[in-house]
C-alpha cells in the first residue's frame, strides 16, 4: 500500500476528528461569513506526484481554496433557489460517504430499500398517489429529462411505437406545450432529440407567468386527436407562479395528452395549509419533479421523480446485460433513471424527514415564505424600487433605478447576501428567492440594508 495511505489508514480518528473540527469551525461563523463576494484568483499549482496525506491537503484546501467559497448554504445566500443542509441532512450526507452505497440494484445490502420507503414517505407529503412511484435523481433538470423521456414513450405508445427500441424516426414529431417552462425543459428537449424547438410556448395569462387554460386547449385542439405532451409550472422561478392543474385535468376528457408537472420547488405549498391549494392536483400528473436541494435542505445534488407509468419508466431505463440481474418484481434502480451506478442521495433525505418530519419542514416554509413577504414589505421603503410581481410564496422580483449588474455586485461585495438578476415582462429585474432553513425574517432586513447602501 501506498506508504500516504497506509499512515493515514492508521491515523484514520484523527483525521477525521480534524476534519469535523474544521467542519464544525466553517458551520458555527456560516450565518456571518461573507456570502458571495468577488473571490480573489487562486494560482493553479502542478499535479502532486507524492502527494501530501489527508492532513496535508486539509491544510493546503483551508489556505487556496476555502477563503473563496462563497457562504451559499448559509441564510442570506438567495440566488437561484438554494438550500442549505438541516444538521440531520448532514450527518446522513456524511453516512453516505462513509457507507458508500452503490444504490444500482437491489442485491446485497438494504441501501435500495431506504431509498424506496424515503421516495414513499416524500409521495405522502406532496399528496402524490399511491401509484405513484419514483427514484431520486441529481437534480430538477434530470428529474424534468426523466419525465419526459417516459412522456416521449407514452406519445410512442398511443401511436403504435416504442421509442425506447425503434428510436424518435419512428415517433415523428411530439409539441411540447407549456405556458413558462423552466430552461431545463429546453435542455432535456434537446438531449433527449426532441428538439428545443418542440417546445411551443403557450400564452400566459395577463401580467402572469400562468398558462392561459384557453389558449392551451386551442393548441391541444389543434392536434386533431394527435397525443401532445403539456409541462405544467407549479411554481415558476421569476414569480413563482402556479398553473391551474385542475383546469387543465379536465382537459383530458377531450384531448390526449401527458401532463408533467414542474413542481421542483414549489411543490413545497403543500406543507403549507395557506397555500396548498395551489397544487391542487398535483396528485393525478402523470409525471412529477421535485428538487430536494432546494426547500427539504439536503446537501447538492438531490432531487426525486414520481410517474405513474413505471412500465414506460422500464421500458425507457432498463439497463440489460449478463452480469445484471433479470428484471422481476420490484425493478433495481439502474433501471428507472439515466445512471447506473447511483450515490445514496436518498440517505440524507431519510435523516431530515425522519427528524424533523413534515411538521419541521413546514415550519421551514412558513418562515421562509414570511421572510420573503418580509422583504417585499420593506422593499417600499428604498425609493425607485418597484415590485414586479405579488410575493406568492418564497421568490421577491423587483426593479431597481439604476443598472442591474452594478446594485448586484455593489451587494454581493458587501457580503450581506446574494441575489441574481432576471427579466420579467421586458425589463431587467433582481430576484430573491428564501429557502435556506436557517433564514429568518432578520435576515430579510438585513439585505433591504445592504441594497440601501448599493443603490
Amino acid at each position: 500500500m501506498h506508504q500516504r495511505l497506509a499512515h493515514d489508514l492508521d491515523d484514520m480518528p484523527a483525521l477525521l476528528q480534524a476534519t469535523r473540527d474544521y467542519a464544525t469551525r466553517v458551520l458555527s461563523g456560516l450565518a456571518e461569513r461573507p456570502v458571495a463576494p468577488t473571490p480573489a484568483a487562486v494560482v493553479p499549482v502542478s499535479l502532486p506526484v507524492g502527494g501530501a496525506g489527508t492532513a496535508g491537503a486539509l491544510a493546503e484546501f483551508q489556505h487556496r481554496w476555502a477563503p473563496g467559497f462563497s457562504g451559499s448554504a448559509g441564510p442570506r445566500y438567495l440566488g437561484f433557489v438554494t438550500g442549505g443542509a438541516t444538521p440531520a441532512a448532514l450527518a446522513g450526507d456524511w453516512l453516505t460517504a462513509a457507507f458508500d452505497q452503490n444504490v444500482s440494484n437491489r442485491a446485497g445490502s438494504t441501501a435500495a430499500a431506504l431509498e424506496d420507503e424515503t421516495v414513499s414517505w416524500l409521495r405522502d407529503m406532496f399528496g402524490l398517489g399511491p401509484d405513484h412511484a419514483g427514484a431520486f435523481v441529481s437534480g430538477a433538470t434530470m428529474s424534468n429529462l426523466t419525465g419526459l423521456a417516459i412522456a416521449r414513450e407514452w406519445a410512442g405508445e398511443r401511436l403504435g411505437v416504442s421509442v425506447a427500441r425503434q428510436g424518435l424516426a419512428a415517433l415523428g414529431e411530439i409539441p411540447v406545450l407549456s405556458g413558462a417552462a423552466h430552461s431545463s425543459v429546453h435542455k432535456a428537449l434537446s438531449v433527449l432529440g426532441m428538439g428545443r424547438e418542440s417546445l411551443r410556448p403557450v400564452r400566459t395569462l395577463p401580467g402572469r407567468e400562468a398558462v392561459d387554460v384557453a389558449a392551451l386547449a386551442e393548441a391541444l385542439a389543434a392536434r386533431d386527436g394527435r397525443p401532445a405532451i403539456v409541462v405544467a409550472n407549479a411554481g415558476t422561478v421569476n414569480t413563482v407562479d402556479f398553473d391551474d392543474l385542475r383546469a387543465i385535468l379536465a382537459l383530458r376528457a377531450e384531448y390526449p395528452f401527458w401532463l408533467h408537472v414542474d413542481a421542483a420547488f414549489g411543490g413545497f405549498a403543500a406543507l403549507s395549509p395557506e397555500h396548498a391549494h395551489l397544487v391542487d392536483g398535483l396528485g393525478e400528473a402523470d409525471s412529477v419533479c421535485v428538487d430536494l436541494h432546494k426547500w427539504l435542505n439536503v446537501p447538492y445534488d438531490s432531487a426525486v421523480q414520481f410517474t405513474r407509468r413505471r412500465d414506460l419508466q422500464v421500458a425507457v431505463f432498463q439497463n440489460t446485460a449478463a452480469y445484471l440481474p433479470a428484471i422481476t418484481g420490484e425493478p433495481d434502480h439502474c433501471h428507472l433513471t439515466p445512471e447506473n451506478s447511483r450515490r445514496l442521495r436518498a440517505l440524507a433525505a431519510w435523516f431530515t424527514l425522519a427528524a424533523y418530519g413534515v411538521d419541521g419542514h413546514a415550519e421551514i416554509v412558513a418562515r421562509t415564505v414570511a421572510a420573503a413577504h418580509r422583504l417585499g414589505e420593506r422593499l417600499s421603503t428604498l425609493p425607485g424600487v418597484e415590485l414586479l410581481s405579488p410575493v406568492r410564496l418564497n421568490v421577491v422580483c423587483f426593479a431597481v433605478p439604476g443598472d442591474v449588474p452594478t446594485v448586484l455586485r455593489a451587494v454581493a461585495d458587501s457580503g450581506e447576501a446574494f441575489l441574481t438578476p432576471t427579466v420579467l415582462h421586458g425589463r431587467p429585474a433582481l430576484r430573491a428567492a428564501f429557502s435556506n432553513w436557517r433564514t429568518a425574517e432578520a435576515d430579510a432586513d438585513r439585505v433591504v440594508e445592504a441594497l440601501r447602501k448599493a443603490l
